[in-house]
């Protein structure tokens, strides 16, 4: 080895990967824990989907805000950024100050289908 290798923090980074049926779908659902943001992947479709980003929002209030936007995919979906709001509450309550990238790749866009990822990230959290 040359005197300027580096090393890198071990791969992968801390993560939990799971399957549930949700409504009658097979749901995968990864999160891993980067050192700068959370990312938690839900698929019924094999596939990324839609791709949100929620952070809270940085200031002098009492009461936090949260600000979740749709990096890539269906704008037109309010119940998948509700998902995210969600999570990033969720996530601000219990002390995590870090930004969540969330991936939904589903079948069903349902509130019962949402709601049953929301219980299967908390139930699992990296945070």
């Amino acid at each position: 080895m040359s005197s300027g290798t580096t090393f890198l923090p071990p791969f992968p980074v801390p993560h939990k990967n799971f399957s549930l049926p949700i409504k009658g779908n097979k749901t995968e659902i990864i999160i891993s824990s980067h050192e700068d943001r959370f990312l938690v992947v839900a698929t019924q479709i094999g596939t990324m989907g839609t791709i949100l980003h929620a952070r809270k929002e940085e200031g002098m209030s009492i009461n936090p805000t949260f600000n979740v936007s749709v990096i890539f995919g269906k704008r037109d979906e309010p119940m998948l950024e509700a998902c995210a709001r969600q999570l990033i509450e969720h996530m601000s309550s219990s002390g995590s100050a870090k930004p969540l990238v969330l991936s939904l790749g589903l079948r069903d866009h349902s509130t019962e289908t949402l709601k049953a990822i929301v219980s299967a990230v908390i139930d699992n959290r990296l945070w």
